[in-house]
């Protein structure tokens, strides 16, 4: 029978097990979601390379096509949300539709897909800040310094309030959203000679053999929306506030998107804009922005393109550390990683772990650097191509396995019928999710410049695969050996409530009695 010391030390347990609920509203949740989707770093950095590699005029049409996707992805993804609530999210719902051994392999692709896309980031952001030393203040500077210094920021901001995390993202967010909201503005009212031109949205501007990899491409930009169940147990009503996030943040990123991508066209001229792309390649949107709203607004602009990709690292971190934490939990990870913060409830041993992550990997990619940065052999290059396409890839399966798990899940639970229209958007959604990741695994060599036949088409997306592969594993001997962890797979702090409720004395004693 349990004493009331015992039933203290289970207590004094749960609460570690468990993030401090009411931190973040809609808002709040919002800017969060919104700042890994870095829409300044797609608009500068993602459209003009689809334009220019791919050769596809129809991108803002291909943005309308994958914003249908993901909202039908959205409609079974949300109602799952309103019945689990775990910082797990991705692997959580698997688990809860296909069981604990596939909520296992997930487990440990989300670590790894969100992991790689944040340490990308740390690769194009070290490039761009020694690009700003070298162009404002005439100063070289290794692209792995600013690297190293964001690394170590990024780490400190994790072990930190998500509220005041969430200030951060959403003011630095708003700014950049807002400068390219202007340059759409100004494409429109200064187009090119071809006028306000809607051939963008023509069918036939989507015919050509880029078709499958600028799919990657786009679907690639949309990264983030999908991190908003990671912070359920963290908001006020998460059966409302989570599933509210998904469809705003969706809505948003798929016009804000498919607008500023139209209006790059508006500003090249649809006859333009790939050719101009290929000239201009990164520096497209600036080289637009000088002719139309001078060199101090293009300069701001370039600040905030940096500003813009520091937020998606913190945001990425959060969502990283959240998910070490959920995996710590449930006996996923050792058990240090379900420990969070005394004063700031963040999950700070998850933080720790993937600063630690990408510490080791932008120093083995700085010091295998023997190329000058602007050659695309280049460490700093390899970093963000190399590890974002992995991180990419990663998630399209999982949205993929998630769509599947809300149809089993829903089933099994006998509401086919009552929820059969959000059933059907899952199995569409599913479909057109593993056409594209079908896509992203057969073009990976476009997608990262590597040569036809190179290993590197085969290797890197088998990161993904070795991730998967262990974590089902791992399934499989907890199923084996510790039968009741696998069985608290995906469950959360449910888990804990229920174990609490076993140990409980029966009503009308005491836990002394």
């Amino acid at each position: 029978m349990p004493t009331g010391r015992s039933t203290e030390i289970s207590t004094f347990k749960g609460q570690d097990r468990a993030l401090r609920a009411d931190r973040i509203g809609v808002a709040g949740l919002l800017l969060s979601v919104l700042a890994a989707s870095a829409p300044l770093m797609v608009v500068a950095g993602v459209m003009p390379t689809t334009y220019a590699v791919m050769g596809i005029v129809g991108q803002p049409l291909l943005f309308v096509i994958l914003g249908v996707v993901l909202a039908l992805f959205s409609v079974g993804y949300a109602e799952m949300s309103r019945h689990v609530h775990n910082a797990g999210a991705f692997y959580a719902y698997i688990a809860r539709g296909l069981g604990g051994t596939a909520g296992a392999g997930a487990s440990f692709v989300a670590l790894v897909a969100y992991s790689t896309l944040q340490v990308g980031i740390f690769g194009i952001f070290g490039f761009e800040v020694s690009g700003l030393f070298a162009t404002y203040l005439d100063t070289e500077l290794a692209w792995w310094i600013p690297a190293l210094a964001a690394v170590a920021v990024v780490g400190a901001l994790g072990w930190l309030k998500i509220d005041l995390n969430a200030k951060v993202l959403g003011v630095l967010l708003i700014i950049e959203v807002a400068l390219v909201v202007v340059f759409d503005i100004a494409a429109v009212a200064d187009p090119a000679k071809e006028g306000l031109s809607l051939h963008a949205f023509n069918p036939d501007t989507l015919a050509g053999a880029g078709l499958g990899t600028a799919l990657c491409f786009c679907i690639a930009a949309f990264t983030g929306f999908e991190q908003a169940p990671v912070y359920a147990e963290e908001t006020s009503r998460p059966q409302l506030v989570v599933s509210r996030v998904m469809f705003l943040a969706i809505g948003f990123v798929a016009f804000f998107y498919t607008l500023s991508s139209w209006a790059l066209t508006v500003a090249a001229g649809p006859s333009g804009i790939v050719p101009e792309a290929q000239k201009q390649s990164a520096g497209l949107l600036f080289f637009l922005t000088e002719s139309r709203l001078g060199g101090a607004f293009t300069d701001l602009l370039h600040i905030l393109f940096v500003t813009g990709m520091f937020a998606a690292l913190l945001s990425f971190h959060n969502v990283v550390a959240r998910y070490a934490f959920a995996m710590g939990r449930e006996g996923l990870l050792p058990a240090v990683f379900s420990r969070t913060n005394r004063s700031s409830g963040a999950p700070g041993t998850g933080s720790l772990l993937q600063t630690t992550v990408s510490l080791v990997l932008v120093l083995a990619f700085a010091l295998t650097d023997d190329k000058p940065v602007g050659d695309p052999t280049a460490a700093v290059l390899r970093l963000f191509t190399w590890m974002g396409n992995v991180g990419a890839l990663g998630v399209i399966l999982l949205m993929a396995a998630a769509s599947l798990a809300v149809i089993v899940f829903f089933t099994r639970r006998g509401a086919a019928r009552v929820q059969a229209w959000r059933l059907v958007c899952s199995g569409l959604s599913g479909l057109a999710l593993l056409v594209i990741a079908f896509y992203t695994v057969k073009d990976f060599d476009v997608l990262v410049g590597a040569g036809p036949g190179s290993a590197l088409s085969w290797a890197l997306p088998a990161v993904i695969g070795a991730a998967l592969a262990i974590g089902l594993v791992y399934g499989l001997v907890l199923r084996t050996v510790k039968p009741e962890t696998h069985a608290r797979i995906g469950l959360g702090n449910e888990a804990f409530q229920l174990e609490r409720a076993a140990t409980a004395p029966p009503v009308g004693k005491t836990a002394s009695a």
